[in-house]
This record gives C-alpha cells, sequence and structure tokens, in this order.
C-alpha cells in the first residue's frame, strides 16, 4: 500500500488530504498478523507488524504511528510494559489492546495502562476494523486544520488541549490518553450539568454504549486520579457519577468555560 498517497477516503466515506494513517500492530502471532494485513489490504491504513515487545518499543521510538494494535502476551516486553513506557514517554498514540485474557479484571488493567480500548480474543476482524476506525476517527483531523491554532479549554484551575491530549492541573502538565482527553473535553464543555454514559462512550471512545461495557468507567477514573478530580484540592473541579445518567464536573467556582 503506497504511504505516500496524498488522499485517502475515511471510514465514513469523506475524502481527505494526507498520506494513509499508519498503524503497527503488535503481536507475536505471525499468521493473525498476515491475516489482518489481507483483511485490511483494501482500508484506507498502511498495516505495519511487529512480533516483540522489544522491536515495537524501538519503533515507535523512531517512527510515527496513528494508532497501534497491541497484544499482551509478547517476547522480550510485555504488553503492559510496553504500554506504560510508552504513555511514560508523552506518547498519546491511541492504543487498542488484543488479549486472549478477555475477564473485566484484564480489561481494567490494560485500560489502567493507559490503552483506550481493549478487544478480547478471539474476535471478529469488523469489530477490530470498527474499533480502528473509531480510534482513527478521534484521533486524526483534515489537514486543512493543521494550521489552526490549538484550543485551551479551561475550567476553574484546570486546562486542557483536547488535540494534543495534554492536561494541566496545580502546576503540572498531564499526559492523557485519546480517549480520556475526549472525556474530558466533553464534560468540560457542560460544567455542572450530567452527561449520559452513551454520549460519553460514542465522543470518547466512538462506538455506542455496550450493556457490560466498563470501559467509560475504568477511563473515568484514572481521570480523576491523574488530575485529583475527587474534591481533595482547592480550585478545581469535582468529578462525580450521575446516578443513572453517566458523570457531571462540578465547577469549583461559577462555572465559565474558556476556549
Amino acid at each position: 500500500m503506497n504511504s505516500l498517497q496524498t488522499v485517502w477516503r475515511n471510514a465514513a466515506g469523506v475524502t481527505e488530504p494526507g498520506p494513509l494513517p499508519r498503524v503497527l500492530l503488535v503481536d507475536d502471532d505471525v499468521d493473525l498478523c498476515s491475516m489482518l494485513q489481507e483483511f485490511l489490504e483494501a482500508e484506507p491504513v498502511q498495516l505495519d507488524c511487529a512480533h516483540d515487545g522489544g522491536e515495537a518499543a524501538e519503533r515507535l521510538g523512531r517512527e510515527r504511528f496513528d494508532a497501534v494494535l497491541l497484544d499482551v502476551m509478547l517476547p522480550t516486553l510485555d504488553g503492559y510494559a510496553l504500554l506504560r513506557h510508552l504513555r511514560a514517554q508523552g506518547g498519546p498514540t491511541p492504543v487498542l489492546m488484543l488479549s486472549a485474557h478477555g475477564a473485566e479484571d484484564d480489561r481494567i488493567k490494560g485500560l489502567e495502562a493507559g490503552a483506550d480500548d481493549y478487544l478480547p480474543k478471539p474476535f471478529n476482524p469488523r469489530e477490530l476494523r470498527a474499533r480502528l476506525f473509531a480510534m482513527l476517527r478521534r484521533g486524526l483531523r483534515p489537514a486543512a486544520h493543521a494550521a489552526e491554532p490549538e484550543p485551551v479549554l479551561r475550567l476553574d484551575a484546570l486546562a486542557l488541549l483536547p488535540r494534543k491530549a495534554l492536561a494541566a492541573i496545580g502546576g503540572r502538565t498531564v499526559v492523557l490518553t485519546s480517549a480520556e482527553a475526549r472525556i474530558l473535553e466533553a464534560l468540560m464543555r457542560a460544567p455542572n450539568r450530567p452527561v449520559s454514559r452513551a454520549q460519553l462512550t460514542r465522543w470518547g471512545l466512538g462506538r455506542a454504549l455496550l450493556p457490560t461495557d466498563r470501559s467509560l468507567d475504568t477511563h473515568v477514573s484514572n481521570l480523576r486520579r491523574k488530575l485529583r478530580l475527587d474534591g481533595a484540592l482547592a480550585h478545581v473541579p469535582v468529578l462525580r457519577s450521575a446516578r443513572g445518567v453517566g458523570y457531571v464536573l462540578h465547577a469549583a467556582a461559577p462555572a465559565e468555560v474558556q476556549a
């Protein structure tokens, strides 16, 4: 597939300028990698493969990828360790974890390590494609907007740069995942008003809310922990659950979001 292609058609069928999005699949199952490369061959992505964690860490350090599909069980460096390494370096690249361990505790562990989404094996390739393009839609913007200044949202002592997935609180800069940044953006744009779980899942994860899906709750828990949105700090918004609805971000002062 030509990585220098200057026009591509996204999952919504809209033609956009720029090179095809690059995706790194990290999995030691060579047959699975070949199958997914063949399955995605006609899609507007360039899929590269790495078969161990060390190789993937090296490539992520020197190459730019728009998304990562990451298996948990890997030689050299397992998926959790690789993901923690990526996030520690400040990498906001969206990550979809793949694992044969599909229990709720395993999914939570992956999301807490910094994954944007989690897909248990075995999976339907069509579902992987749908989740991948949901991540790409969140992470990619048309080139026409690339020169626009980065919008900064402010609420009390909290500031957010949604495109860069960076937040500032109490003099600290905090790196967020792309999903965390979009969830926080939705809450900051509706201060003191409950936002439904369905809306936050659609906005933050790019898909519909499923009855047993707890991914949103894990992302919200991570936001509370990373940004101390638990009421312990003065002049900092408080993130609470809205019973039977979703979540609400309460402003410490009269709400006035600046963008």
